[in-house]
């Protein structure tokens, strides 16, 4: 693909993830999250090239710029787009696969010190809400879905939904995209509190039954 037909992906993207854009000229001079990624791809062009320093140089130039900070050295594919965007952190050897969508906050860090794989993987469709934090070499599945304010430190399985602190996975159909964003973080779900409701529930079934009984 040239580079103008990557341009145009990029904005074709934004209009399908964000239903705020309006015109191009908007997404071209008022996204920052599209401003990262496109010196994201200069840098690790330089990166993967050699010239490490120059490579961290226009890495921390975008940083100043964007608020954004994507190291060199990630690897980041087609469609990614990054709502927001302030605050978001971007590891080494982090891998991001096609039509990842972002928002602002998160973070994709490592907890080793050891020169190998240390940040997460992210395959095609995911999605990380507001200020979640992912950390280690975990591997989130195709199309999952990660909840705002989560803290995964484990992989994710495909089609299934993180929430919590620490993240716990729930397994469900995948949602149905709808004008590219389908996290509704007032509606996912929290396996504890269900389990509070049901417990609510079954005493205030007993209760009666004792009432009955009487």
């Amino acid at each position: 693909m040239g580079f103008v037909e990557r341009l145009k992906e990029d904005i074709n993207t934004a209009f399908r993830e964000d239903p705020a854009a309006r015109t191009a000229v908007e997404i071209v001079l008022c996204y920052p999250g599209l401003h990262a990624i496109w010196i994201h791809r200069f840098s690790h062009l330089l990166w993967k090239k050699g010239y490490k320093t120059l490579a961290r140089i226009a890495s921390h130039v975008s940083r100043f710029l964007t608020g954004i900070e994507i190291h060199p050295g990630a690897k980041v594919g087609r469609r990614f787009f990054i709502d927001h965007g302030a605050g978001v952190v971007i590891g080494e050897t982090t891998e991001i696969g096609d039509d990842v969508l972002i928002y602002q906050g998160v973070v994709l860090g490592g907890v080793s010190r050891q020169k190998d794989k240390r940040h997460p993987t992210l395959r095609n469709k995911v999605i990380v809400g507001a200020g979640a934090i992912l950390l280690g070499p975990i591997e989130i599945g195709e199309n999952a879905r990660v909840g705002a304010g989560s803290v995964v430190i484990g992989n994710v399985p495909a089609n299934s939904t993180v929430v919590g602190v620490p993240g716990r996975v729930i397994i469900g159909k995948p949602p149905k995209r709808v004008s590219g964003v389908d996290l509704d973080h007032n509606k996912l779900p929290d396996p504890i509190i269900e389990v509070l409701h049901r417990l609510e529930k079954r005493i205030e079934e007993l209760e009666k039954e004792l009432e009955n009984r009487r």
